[in-house]
């Protein structure tokens, strides 16, 4: 682990430990410690980050009660040339799995169907779960928040040729020949290693 990323995990669990801390405490000696405890970490996360320490509190307003990881939920598509489903990310213009953040109210296949079904316009039927990956254990590019990836391997059933708002573009690429990635969502290696799971019965995980 470098440098940097040691310091962004130690900011993340700090951040982790107030937020647990205000959510259990009923003590304002307390409360007042936890909250000086997360001023702390948004100033190093907003440094890790490059962001303005006010942007990153505003990023975390939200982020209340017992800390937990954040949950991406992706879908890996394969067509019969054995070439994967890409979308073009319309935010930075890279392209990367269908998916997303897990949305409450649905199951993570369901939520892995609705993504393909949105970003893409096709119709899958998810067939069973390929990876459940740490992102930080992998090679992404540093997060200020501790995220999960689940990725379903979904099977097409209907085809279509809608766009979502967050995409601007579809296409099937070979695993071998790959368009430039979103890295902070998915790695060369790990469409690889996706390519390699649909193959089996068994499942990655971190």
């Amino acid at each position: 682990m470098t440098s940097e990323n040691r310091r962004l995990d130690q900011a993340r669990r700090l951040l982790a430990l107030a937020q647990t801390g205000l959510h259990y405490t009923t003590a304002v000696f307390d409360k007042e410690r936890y909250e000086e405890i997360a001023a702390i970490a948004h100033e190093q996360l907003a440094e890790l980050a490059s962001m303005e320490t006010g942007d990153l509190a505003e990023l975390f307003a939200f982020e209340t009660g017992y800390a937990n990881p954040k949950l991406d939920v992706r879908c890996a598509v394969f067509n019969e040339a054995g070439h994967i489903l890409l979308v073009r990310e319309a935010a930075d213009g890279l392209w990367s799995l269908p998916g997303g953040w897990a949305d409450v109210g649905s199951s993570p296949a369901e939520n892995a169907a609705r993504e393909v079904r949105e970003e893409s316009g096709y119709t899958v039927e998810i067939v069973r779960l390929l990876a459940v990956w740490d992102m930080a254990k992998h090679r992404h590019p540093p997060s200020v928040f501790h995220i999960w990836k689940l990725v379903f391997l979904g099977e097409i059933r209907q085809s279509g040729a809608t766009v979502g708002t967050e995409t601007d573009a579809v296409g099937f690429f070979s695993p071998d020949d790959l368009p430039a990635l979103s890295l902070g969502r998915i790695m060369p290696e790990q469409i690889r290693r996706l390519d390699e799971l649909r193959h089996g019965n068994t499942v990655d995980f971190d």
